[in-house]
Parts: C-alpha cells; sequence; structure tokens
C-alpha cells in the first residue's frame, strides 16, 4: 500500500507573503476548534446536508460547510494539500481575486454534491472541493514544477520531486474511479464528485483569475 503527501513545490517560491493561505488554514484550524467545544451538534447544524439545502433550508451551509473538518487527519491532510499548491497560485492571482477564486471553488463542489444527490442526509463537510480547485489551478499554470513529496510505499519512506501534472493527474484519476464513494468521517463524509467538480472549476478558470505578469 503506497500514498504520496506533498509538500511544498520545489521549483519555486512565492515572491509575496502568502497571506490570504495563511489566513484560510487558521480560519479552518479555528473552526475545528470550535468544533471540538461544541461535538456533533455544532458539525450537524453547520455542515451540508443535501436534502436540507434542496428543500431551500440552510443554504448558508454551502459555505460554512467548507472550513468543517471530520477529525484530525481530515483536517491536517487537507491543509497539508492547500500549503503545498496554495502560496504558488496565490501569488499568480493575487490576495483578492484568489480568495474569490477559493470561495467559489468550494461553494461549486459542495453544490455538486447536492446536485448529485440532492436528497441525502448524510453531512458534507470538508475543504478538499476548495483545495482541489486550488489543485486544478496548478495544474493549469505549473504544470512543470517538482513538488517535493513524500512517498510511503508499505514501511518504505522516501522524500522524492514529482511533476506536477503527474501527482495531481493521478490523485485526479482516482477520484473520477471513486465517484459515488464517500470518504467517511468522524460525523460525515465528502463526497469524490465534489473534488472532480473543484478540479474541473480550477482547470477551467485559472487563466481567468491569474494576474497578467505571473511568473512562468
Amino acid at each position: 500500500m503506497g500514498t504520496v503527501i506533498p509538500l511544498t513545490d520545489a521549483s519555486r517560491r512565492p515572491v509575496n507573503m502568502p497571506v490570504v493561505t495563511i489566513g484560510i488554514i487558521i480560519a479552518n484550524f479555528v473552526v475545528f476548534a470550535l468544533e471540538l467545544a461544541g461535538g456533533d451538534a455544532f458539525v450537524l447544524r453547520w455542515s451540508a446536508i443535501p436534502a436540507h439545502i434542496s428543500a431551500g433550508k440552510d443554504v448558508i451551509t454551502l459555505f460554512t460547510a467548507m472550513f468543517l473538518h471530520g477529525g484530525w487527519s481530515h483536517i491536517i491532510g487537507n491543509m497539508v494539500f492547500f500549503w503545498a499548491f496554495g502560496p504558488e497560485i496565490e501569488d499568480a492571482m493575487g490576495p483578492i481575486k484568489y480568495l474569490a477564486f477559493y470561495l467559489i471553488g468550494g461553494l461549486i463542489a459542495m453544490g455538486a454534491q447536492v446536485a448529485i444527490d440532492p436528497s441525502s442526509t448524510v453531512p458534507n463537510l470538508g475543504a478538499s472541493g476548495a483545495i482541489a480547485a486550488v489543485m486544478g489551478a496548478f495544474v493549469v499554470t505549473y504544470p512543470r514544477d517538482q513538488i517535493k513529496s513524500i512517498l510511503v510505499i508499505f514501511v518504505f519512506v522516501r522524500i522524492t520531486m514529482i511533476p506536477a501534472v503527474l501527482l495531481i493527474g493521478v490523485w485526479f484519476l482516482t477520484q473520477l474511479i471513486n465517484v459515488g464513494s464517500v470518504a467517511t468521517a468522524q460525523t460525515g463524509g465528502v463526497a469524490y464528485v465534489a473534488h472532480v467538480a473543484g478540479i474541473i472549476y480550477g482547470m477551467a478558470t485559472a487563466r481567468l483569475f491569474e494576474g497578467r505578469e505571473r511568473e512562468v
């Protein structure tokens, strides 16, 4: 059994401090602290439940759900991926456009899950869809960049460089294969269709959000 954990872009460093990326990471951990304090009631109140949204209720949860996570492994995994790809895309887009891009990506991802199963009562939560959008933008913007990653194969662990287009491409294919499945967390699930919707949105719109003087 193997896995790849991206760490950082080894080919470039952001020119500017990634204040929006850092702010989003902090916001996710603050909300996670509120989850730990509020328990299941807090999670159920603010996660996106398709059946409720389809009935015209709790529409705000399409937004709030992207800041919720199902456990420590869920939030840490998401934030590690986000930190690996976010700073460079923030640099390419600028902070304001990048924030808009991220939030729209999260909304589209959550909306896609509602659309695919509008009668579901399974709570959907997590930043994965918005982060998938960032990854989609990255593979369009910097496909040849080398991503410093931890490669784990059974008990063997090594640091290696993987081209962004390969790493993100394989990740995307696994999401396509698993569309319709739900990765369960402690209090709900995140559907693979949200990941697919997020990355497609990111790939389709990245150029629209980028600044004119993008570093190549």
